[in-house]
This record gives structure tokens, sequence and C-alpha cells, in this order.
């Protein structure tokens, strides 16, 4: 499932924000600093939950400023889609294992496991990627060779070598998370914004359309 959108109108920002794994309060600090606006186009490059203190925080958070800002798109990383397998009646091992412990957890604290219907209704209809025509948004990255539109959907989520390690021009910069930097990558033709905010490093936000950053953490 695929998103694309003509670019930003009125001359806005075009945000792009990182892995938050549950990091409520650096969302919050971070949304502050950066203080969207409905000319801005903001982009979630996907792993809201797991590991982190309060993944239902943060899905509340991003419920509410969906409400504020409908144009945002939230992309799907790996553990939303580890967590919706779960949720469907699958193994739970490798989601607790990487980190759905906690998410598990944020909810029950609030008596709300499994999580609520707006919470589901929102896991189930992130897209795994979205285009303008100057950026690709994935989560994790794009298979080398292949064209945007011929993804796999198990590569926009869990790639890393292969993508990292190539110089495959798809004729648009892309924009990633999942895998952490000590500092944004901000290269010609990929822009990597997972700065590892529950590792104990940041929470990055970058308008990508001037290498802008800020950050939280």
């Amino acid at each position: 499932m695929s998103h694309h959108s003509p670019p930003t109108p009125g001359g806005g920002r075009l945000l792009a924000i990182g892995d938050i794994h549950g990091c409520r309060t650096q969302l919050q600090n971070l949304l502050s600093l950066v203080a969207p606006t409905a000319h801005d186009q903001l982009v979630f490059l996907g792993d809201y939950v797991d590991r982190g203190p309060d993944s239902a925080g943060v899905i509340e958070e991003l419920l509410a400023l969906r409400g504020q800002l409908p144009r945002t798109i939230f992309l799907r990383g790996n553990h939303e889609q580890m967590l919706l397998e779960v949720l469907d009646g699958g193994d739970p091992t490798i989601f607790v294992y990487n980190g759905g412990g906690r998410t598990i957890a944020s909810y029950q604290a609030l008596d709300r496991w499994p999580p609520p219907p707006s919470h589901q209704e929102f896991l189930r209809t992130l897209p795994t990627s979205y285009a303008t025509g100057e950026f690709i948004f994935v989560h994790a990255g794009l298979r080398p060779g292949i064209a945007e539109t011929d993804q796999h959907p198990d590569d926009l989520l869990w790639i890393r070598a292969s993508f990292l390690d190539s110089s495959y021009d798809w004729g648009k910069t892309v924009v990633f998370g999942h895998t952490p930097f000590a500092q944004a990558l901000l290269e010609k033709q990929r822009i990597g914004l997972d700065t590892g905010c529950v590792y104990g490093g940041r929470l990055t936000c970058c308008d990508v359309l001037t290498r802008r950053c800020w950050q939280s953490g």
C-alpha cells in the first residue's frame, strides 16, 4: 500500500520524523520545537511502538495530531507490522523479543489491551510508502534495481544492508528510518532519520526541502 501526493502547497515545509518507539515526551517536545502548521506536510516514518515507555500514549498523540493536521502521513514500520500480526492471532515471541512487551504493558496500565478500536484502525490503515516528485518516504529503504512502485512490502519495512550499501539511484531522494545513526544521515540520494531516541539518542525531524533538522532527547 503506497500513497502519492502533489508537492506541499503554499511554500510550506516537508517535514519527516524518525522512529519514536514509545518515546512520548520526546515526541511532544519535538512537535513543540517544530511547531507544524497547515501549510506544512508532515511524514512520520514508522515505528511508533515498542521498546520505549509509552507506546499507547504515542498513538494517542499521533491521532490527536491527525485531527489537527489531517494531511499528515503516517507510514507503517516493521514494529507496527509485528503488533498487527499479534493482534491477528500470530505467535507473539518475535514481537515481545523486539520490545513489544513494553507496548503491551503501556496498554495494560490503562486497562486497554488489546488496543482500542481507534488505535487498531490507525495501525491497519498505515501505508508502506509515500512519494512526491522529489522524494520517496519509506520506513526501512528500497531494494536496489527495483522500481519504486514494484517494491516488496517486506523490504520497505525491514531492509538494511542491501539498501544502505548500494549507490542505486531511484531518481528521487529516499527518506527513511529503521536503521539508527548517531546523527541524521543527509546524503544527496538518502536521508536517514532514526537517531536512536529509544537508545538514549534523539528524536529527529528534518525539513527535507532545506535539510534543516530539529531534535529532542
